[in-house]
């Protein structure tokens, strides 16, 4: 409401290796580069089949059995669907389905092959693969798309369209082969990596249109899958070309090769059983029924340490761990190398009111991490706390591929004890945090400070980063208040991921037109010297001012004195109400669903030399934050909501062509409009929804769906400018 007031074990190695900088494969495949070789690994090949049965399965079983056994793997091939047990599974980094057709998993077998991969396990489909367990809804996720049809097989041209994966880093831009070209039921894109597509202009009977892709691969909760919709043919698994690509596949599925499998860009975060350790110190597992896997790094005392030799701290940029206290709290080290090795960050834990009371804490990571990761741990007399996981992400380079176009309603107006002294907003709606908070979502990071820069603030940039948004639109209440008073530290953190800052001026108290103006100059000169502070390179450098709420005033002819050096946007589709305005945008997270006005907004804006900024929501809902409240809301849809938005936005017919696309928003909570994760496993008792279902993800793998699917728009939104021959593209 818009008021300023996993699993231990052997599969560890796998889940962990992504981070890893180094270590290569010996690649037996000709035209391929030799690498150092991989540790050994065992994979399981499954055949079975419950429908067609193609006659290239037994040329492809030799093909990767000769692939192993140059590679370091052991390739071990069945068609028995007993295989598929948590024990049975435990022993191998990858499965591949290799055209497999039909229902060939029971119940508890399936299961067990959902688990395995979402505890870290790695999973490989071969073209029938995607004709497969048509009834275990599950499926579809893991693999990626079901099969629809086919052609005749023919030759056709296959785009490379990410060449920097290990299977498809040996290809050119284009690859001209003949095969077997399966038609999907949904298009896979939304929710994976595209790797490669088809040009179904270079062949009869393709059924989806310009954007068919056919090879892809996606993180699977702590898992990873690959599949590729080529190997139809016995001659395929002859070809060094697809067998570098089943190599490839195999390689990342295992964990031993890490690549960019994250539909939204940058490297797969990897979350780590706490349990899961290599080493320690006065450390146990201990068992605990809400804990993931039913256990958690335990027994914890001032001066213990842990250390993970399978997980590199080379690159790494954030930690996040769950934690529950009921014992005294203290501190987490994240240090490289050994336990007394460089520390990276560290991070606080507070008692949580019990052992089965769990939260979450976070730090970013500075420094460069070396070796293996170790966890000090420092606090007072007894048992300080316990770790059921942690997750570890990469950092990305500052500003690599943002939107200068997409512009994030950014809000620093919460408060906690921990760093304020008292609650701020979260208590909106009569709550009482920190469990029960003014909003129907609860945080990842749980109820923040705005001030905790090097905490929540530093987090949220990267999150913002990971949306591929640029620019984040920060809300403002006047001169010397709260949120001005963070402004430029929360620049500082959005300067670290290369993020530009522009402006929501809001309407506090005895707001005029001439305190509007006032205030722009205020912030030009207060805060225009910041690398982080945003102008608009495609509208002459000026700043950027949103005015929420702007039909307030009716005479706003004072701004004609900053137009020169400011873009000014008013809050409306009304093209009678813009006059002195730069531009216009809407904000409100309902009226996207249907865009009212919004292409005479943006034909106008085009006619008169404005900027067109159409504000996207993935849905609104404030039943908390507002008890009892009538307004209409806006479900989620699992997605589906967000996307109409978007859809809207880019579609010329109704979105009017925009110059920027605005989003509400990144973390205004209480309108439950945020973008930012919120938290798989909420207090319980309270009501709160999840992200669970967004995209077809569930549990942790969904908190971030919407980062995620905000990049898949903010690339379409920016191929369709450069296709325009508009400027500002990242």
């Amino acid at each position: 409401m818009r008021t300023s007031s996993g699993r231990p074990g052997r599969r560890l190695p796998a889940v962990v290796a992504a981070l890893a900088l180094g270590a290569g494969a010996a690649v037996a495949v000709p035209g391929a580069n030799a690498q150092a070789a991989d540790p050994a690994y065992q994979v399981l090949v499954f055949t079975k089949t419950a429908g067609f049965r193609h006659d290239s399965i037994p040329a492809g079983v030799a093909a990767l059995r000769t692939i192993g056994a140059a590679n370091n793997f052991t390739v071990t091939a069945t068609e028995d669907s007993s295989a598929f047990t948590p024990e049975g599974l435990a022993g191998y980094e990858a499965v591949v389905f290799l055209n497999t057709t039909g229902d060939v998993l029971g119940d508890a077998q399936q299961n067990a092959l959902g688990a395995y991969v979402e505890a870290g396990g790695g999973f490989v489909g071969v073209h029938a693969a995607a004709d497969t367990e048509y009834e275990w809804a599950h499926y579809e996720q893991l693999v990626g798309a079901r099969f629809k049809s086919h052609p005749a097989i023919q030759q056709a041209t296959v785009i490379n369209e990410d060449r920097s994966h290990p299977a498809t880093a040996h290809l050119g831009a284009e690859w001209r082969r003949t095969d077997e070209w399966y038609n999907y039921r949904t298009n896979p894109r939304p929710g994976v990596r595209v790797l490669q597509s088809l040009d179904e202009s270079s062949y009869s009977g393709g059924e989806m249109g310009a954007d068919h892709p056919i090879t892809w691969c996606h993180a699977q909760g702590a898992g990873r899958s690959f599949y590729t919709g080529l190997g139809h043919t016995a001659e395929s698994y002859s070809d060094p070309a697809f067998r570098a690509l089943l190599l490839g596949g195999i390689r990342y599925a295992a964990g031993v090769a890490p690549a960019d499998c994250g539909s939204g860009g940058g490297t797969d975060p990897v979350t780590v059983e706490g349990e899961s350790f290599s080493s320690g110190s006065g450390v146990q597992v201990a068992g605990h029924g809400g804990a993931s896997g039913g256990a958690t790094l335990g027994y914890i005392d001032n001066g213990d340490w842990v250390g993970y030799s399978s997980v590199s701290t080379v690159g790494v940029g954030s930690f996040t761990a769950r934690v529950s206290s009921a014992g005294a709290g203290g501190t987490i080290e994240v240090r490289s190398g050994s336990q007394s090795g460089p520390l990276l960050g560290s991070v606080q834990v507070a008692p949580t009111g019990g052992w089965e009371t769990f939260t979450t804490v976070f730090t970013a990571l500075t420094g460069a991490g070396f070796g293996p990761l170790f966890l000090r741990f420092t606090g007072g007399a007894g048992a300080l706390f316990d770790i059921d996981t942690f997750t570890l992400e990469t950092a990305p380079a500052a500003g690599e591929g943002l939107s200068p176009n997409v512009h994030l309603f950014y809000y620093p107006w919460y408060g906690s004890p921990s760093v304020l002294g008292s609650w701020r907003h979260w208590q909106q709606g009569g709550r009482i945090p920190p469990d029960d908070i003014g909003a129907d979502l609860y945080p990842k990071l749980g109820p923040y400070d705005s001030g905790d820069i090097t905490g929540a603030v530093d987090q949220h940039m990267r999150w913002v980063a990971r949306s591929g948004a640029g620019v984040i639109v920060y809300s403002w209440w006047g001169r010397g208040g709260y949120e001005d008073g963070l402004a430029r530290k929360v620049m500082d953190a959005a300067q670290r991921q290369g993020i530009k800052v522009a402006w929501h001026l809001e309407p506090y108290g005895g707001r005029t037109a001439r305190s509007t103006v006032d205030d722009i100059r205020y912030i030009n000169d207060t805060y225009g010297s910041h690398p982080a502070f945003h102008r608009d390179a495609a509208h002459g450098n000026r700043s950027v001012f949103y005015v929420f709420e702007s039909l307030r005033i009716g005479d706003w002819s004072a701004l004609d004195e900053v137009r020169g050096t400011s873009i000014v946007l008013a809050q409306t589709t009304d093209t009678t109400k813009v006059a002195h305005f730069s531009g216009l945008y809407t904000y409100d997270g309902i009226a996207g669903a249907t865009a009212p006005g919004w292409k005479q907004a943006g034909e106008y804006a085009k006619a008169n030399g404005l900027v067109w900024a159409p504000s996207v929501a993935p849905g609104y809902i404030d039943d908390r934050a507002v008890p009892g409240n009538t307004t209409p809301t806006l479900g989620r849809d699992n997605g589906a909501a967000y996307d109409r938005q978007w859809s809207n936005a880019l579609d010329p017919a109704v979105g009017g062509d925009p110059a920027w696309v605005s989003v509400t928003s990144f973390n205004e909570w209480h309108e439950g409009s945020s973008i930012e994760p919120a938290a798989d496993r909420p207090p319980a008792g309270h009501g709160y929804q999840t992200f669970s279902g967004a995209y077809g993800k569930t549990g942790e793998a969904a908190e971030t769906a919407y980062l995620d699917r905000t990049k898949l728009w903010v690339d379409r939104f920016e191929t369709a400018r450069a296709a325009a021959g508009k400027a500002g593209g990242p």
